[in-house]
């Protein structure tokens, strides 16, 4: 195996992780421009080896996924969020919560939620009024809380509920932004940080706690729906315990918990973790459409156009979905510049040799959509938003992972289906109503656990 990969000169505390927690995005796309397909530095006390070809990502993801696991970087705070759940766990725990979880995802069971997430649309852009000032990033993301409580815990959630998940998410996003100092601080210190956190989680565990409580109500009830407002059903396959009972993941989780097959600390982990994944990556990959949207007339029109032969003949179904085929690129255009999950993390188990380099057992791999997606290696003119680059016969020409927002191999994200449905259908009842022009600075994005909008993102409304 050849020599260490080249990479920048960090400092002797820190390594290189002052110029990443200055600007994460500007540091990632330097490093690649500068050295290549495999570049090595610090991030506080781990080294961390950047791949930016996507032969070299589709081999960890796909190709020898078994050689990999994901990362600790020495800091429980991640664990205290998510737990067990499906980002986090590994090996057995993992394939066995992904089994369970699978049913709630099946695809007729997605198709059959379509008028949910319309109704939920519906309702909540209803207040809008024609020439008022919205903050979009934050509707959408109240109103993707709203949908993936109800299809995925078969509940309600109140507005208070939801205004309480969004401002805790402030500081549960802090916790996880870029800062090498935070390797000299043990989480059991009580910073401000540390305590702001901790708090945050308790409160959105409460909010969960309430959610389930409410569900067990329901299902004692006998005058209720045993499978809450969205226990919608499909076939099992042949010996399943749970045949054709409700199969949204609360139902399943708390049949599992019957069976002896989860511990409520399991149950709430993937509850916290669908909760946060579930409604936060669709509602920024709709916030970055319609900012795009709104700079691009011509391909807003369009958009438009779809929106309006979606809903002609009634609320837009998953068939009517299937048919917005521009409408598709467009969101894979949006996701392409501003992927919500900029960057993925693999450890390896054992050596290995990547790109023509020996990465040892234990390191940091860094796999940045941020870095691929804009390569000009892959993209033509990669910084100009195009929706044209999507048609079929241009986008064969690229390699398979030039473009990966969903990850890929075994623990692609579960939920893909699901949000690409529900922001097609909220595109198309949003659109087919109003225009969206953003009133805001130029678009500042920073890094956490996502990518979000580094200010807030102020749209008109024009009724159509």
């Amino acid at each position: 195996m050849s020599a260490t990969p080249p990479g920048p000169i960090g400092d002797p505390l820190f390594g290189n992780g002052r110029q990443y927690a200055d600007d994460p995005f500007g540091f990632m796309r330097a490093c690649a421009d500068s050295y290549g397909d495999v570049i090595r530095f610090d991030l506080g006390p781990r080294e961390t080896y950047l791949l930016a070809n996507p032969a070299d990502v589709e081999r960890v993801l796909v190709a020898d996924a078994e050689r990999y696991r994901k990362p600790q970087f020495g800091d429980d705070a991640m664990d205290r969020l998510l737990g067990q759940g499906l980002l986090m766990s590994e090996g057995d725990t993992w394939r066995r919560q992904r089994d369970l979880a699978n049913p709630a995802f099946h695809n007729s069971r997605i198709a059959a939620l379509s008028g949910t997430m319309v109704e939920h649309t519906d309702e909540y852009i209803a207040d809008w009024t024609s020439g008022e000032t919205v903050d979009v990033q934050l509707e959408l993301a109240r109103l993707t809380v709203r949908i993936i409580v109800s299809a995925m815990f078969g509940a309600d959630v109140s507005d208070e509920e939801v205004k309480t998940v969004q401002e805790e998410l402030e500081p549960l996003g802090a916790r996880f932004e870029p800062d090498p100092r935070r390797f000299l601080i043990p989480n059991w210190v009580p910073t401000r940080e540390n305590r702001e956190f901790d708090a945050a989680v308790d409160t959105l565990e409460s909010v969960i706690d309430g959610i389930v409580e409410r569900r067990l109500g329901t299902e004692r009830d006998p005058e209720a729906d045993p499978a809450g407002p969205e226990g919608v059903a499909v076939p099992g396959p042949a010996g399943d315990p749970d045949g054709d009972l409700p199969m949204d993941l609360l139902s399943v989780l708390l049949r599992a918990r019957d069976r002896g097959e989860q511990t409520d600390e399991n149950l709430r982990d993937e509850l916290v973790t669908m909760l946060l994944a579930g409604h936060d990556t669709t509602a920024l990959t709709l916030t970055y459409t319609f900012y795009l949207l709104s700079n691009h007339p011509d391909a807003r029109e369009r958009v438009e156009t779809e929106a309006e032969a979606a809903t002609d003949d009634g609320p837009p179904t998953a068939a009517d979905a299937r048919e917005m085929t521009y409408t598709d690129r467009v969101l894979t255009e949006a996701m392409r510049l501003y992927p919500p999950v900029y960057t993925l993390f693999r450890e390896p188990k054992l050596d290995v040799k990547l790109g023509g380099y020996r990465i040892p057992e234990g390191s940091a791999l860094m796999l940045p959509q941020w870095v691929i997606h804009r390569s000009p290696r892959w993209y033509d003119d990669p910084e100009t938003f195009d929706p044209g680059r999507w048609d079929p016969e241009r986008r064969s020409e690229r390699p398979r992972f030039a473009y990966f927002p969903f990850g890929g191999g075994p623990r692609h994200c579960i939920g893909k289906s699901f949000s690409l449905l529900e922001a097609k259908l909220i595109l198309a009842t949003v659109c087919s109503a109003y225009e969206l022009d953003y009133e805001g600075p130029d678009l500042s994005v920073r890094g956490s656990l996502t990518m979000h909008p580094d200010h807030p993102v102020p749209m008109r409304v024009h009724e159509r």
